[in-house]
Formats: structure tokens, sequence, C-alpha cells
């Protein structure tokens, strides 16, 4: 006990205050001990991990991939009315779209409302990106082995239109060229030429809305002129079942490009702050190399 009544610290105490009145031995870092400073702010984020809209998205694509099913099979067997399968893709859609925006919204909008880094690290999320790609390669993969079990049958189909023609080739452009543009587009970031990053941005946007709005125009002319529509035969249903499935990628695509345009332009992307540019670059890349795979399978070889 010292002079003002005070108990000395134990001879064998060798330990220091961590600075928030804990007593850490020497020798010990404080997180190896127990930091708890801020350690309500640190568990905060590893909440924010657990997210519901990639369950709901889930749900919502198996309810529209679901309703298609639906609708095509009451066309042709008349078993299960037609608006029963419609409906189903309709909520399934809106499902899927709910899910997709409410985890964009969580994942990078709201981080960038309030000029913060997303939670998860570029690894985690480029990762993530690349796992799921590799199970949407099963979604076309379905679609393709029935058409290829198409072409091993009775061929060619009776209700075959012509399909090659310039639509096609213009088309096929536009995407290739849209996917040069984001690649170069996340390069002059990487060498922060800003100017040059939004500008080939904004294009790979205007290259795929006149992509989408060219397949909306072939199916237009098909479904009106030619008379060839989902339900004509199973040709038809292979046909708009990959071109539809592909041009829906190609939508969302288009809106997770629209996001990258707008945060940009509030200047929230750098050298080293390029995620999303990363994530949705491989997402684009691989619409454009499932398309250029369908284009040969689909509108070069049943024209063979």
């Amino acid at each position: 006990m010292d002079s003002d009544g005070h108990a000395d610290p134990p001879a064998d105490d060798t330990a220091r205050a961590d600075g928030s009145g804990h007593r850490v031995p020497e020798g010990q870092a404080p997180e190896e001990y127990g930091d708890h400073r801020g350690h309500g702010e640190h568990d905060e984020p590893e909440h924010e991990h657990r997210s519901r809209w990639p369950f709901i998205a889930a749900i919502g694509a198996a309810s529209l991939y679901g309703g298609f099913a639906f609708f095509i099979f009451g066309a042709e067997t008349e078993l299960v009315p037609r608006p029963i399968g419609i409906g189903l893709a309709v909520v399934g859609a809106a499902a899927l779209l709910a899910g997709i925006g409410g985890w964009l919204n969580q994942a990078f909008l709201a981080p960038a409302r309030e000029g913060q880094e997303p939670h998860k690290s570029r690894g985690s999320y480029v990762s993530t990106t690349m796992l799921f790609l590799t199970t949407d390669v099963s979604t076309f993969g379905g679609l393709f082995i029935y058409y290829f079990f198409i072409r091993v049958g009775t061929w060619p189909a009776a209700e075959l239109p012509p399909l090659l023609g310039s639509l096609v080739v213009i088309n096929t452009t536009l995407l290739v060229t849209s996917s040069i543009t984001l690649h170069y587009a996340h390069e002059a970031l990487g060498h922060g030429n800003r100017r040059r990053f939004l500008t080939l941005l904004c294009a790979t946007l205007a290259l795929g809305v006149v992509f989408l709005a060219g397949q909306a125009y072939e199916y237009y002319e098909f479904i009106i002129a030619e008379g060839f529509s989902l339900t004509s035969g199973i040709f038809g249903s292979a046909f708009f079942g990959l071109t539809g499935l592909h041009g829906f990628h190609v939508a969302l695509g288009i809106g997770a490009i629209a996001i990258l345009c707008w945060r940009a332009l509030r200047g929230y992307y750098g050298p080293d702050r390029d995620t999303s540019i990363a994530t949705v670059s491989l997402y684009w890349h691989f619409v454009d190399a499932v398309w250029l795979f369908l284009v040969v399978v689909l509108y070069v070889g049943a024209s063979i």
C-alpha cells in the first residue's frame, strides 16, 4: 500500500492498459486478449452479410421458369390452363427483379449513398460472381440440351423460319463491341483516366440497349410477319426459350451497367475502387460469350 492508501500492484503483474481500462498481459496485443473497443460496430457488418434478397431472387427465378414451362405444357396438351403459367411467370419475374434490386441496393447503392465502401472485400464479390456464372451455365445448358435432342430427332423442323439475316449480324456486332468497350473502360479506370472511363462505360450501356431493341424487333418480325412464336412446335419453344433467356440476362446486365454509370457520374470509382466494375464486367462478358455460342449453334446450326 502506498502513501495514498492504494494497494500496490502484484509484483508479477506485467499487464498494461490497452486504452480502454482493460489490463492486457505484457507482450500480447489488445486484439489477441480481446479488445472490446467498438465491439458492437465491428460485429454489425457481419450481420449485414446475411441478406434475404438472393433467396427471394432464387424463388422468383424458379417461379419464372416454372411459369413458362406450365404455359408451354398447357399450350401443347391443354391439361393446364395457360393463364396459370402466365400468372406464375409474372409473379416470378417480379420476385426475381425485386430480389436482384434489393441485393444491388444493399450491396452497392446504399453504401454509395452513404459514402461508404461495400462491406465485403473485392475478392469476395468476384468469387461470388464466378460461382453464380458457373451455376448459370447449367440454366442455359438445360435449354441447349433440349435443342440438341431436337437436332438428333426429326430434322429439319417443319416450323423452321429463315433465321440468318443482317439483323443477327448487327446484333452480334453490337454485343461484341459492348464487351470490348466495357473492358477498355475498366482499363481506363485502372489508369486513372476518368473521362475515357465514363465515355466507354456509357457507350457500353447504349450498345446494350440497342442490342435489346434489335432482339425485340426480331421477335416482332418472327411473331407478326412469320407467325413463328413460342408455341410453334418444339423448335419454337427451343428458339424463344434460348433467345428469351439470353435477352433476360442482357436486360439484367443493362440495369447493372446503368447503376455503374450512375455511380461513376457521382465520382465513386477509382483505380482502387472498382469492385462492382469487375463483377459486372465478368457478368457482361459471360452474356457475350453465351450469345456467340447461341448464334453458332442455333442461328447458323439450324440453317445448315
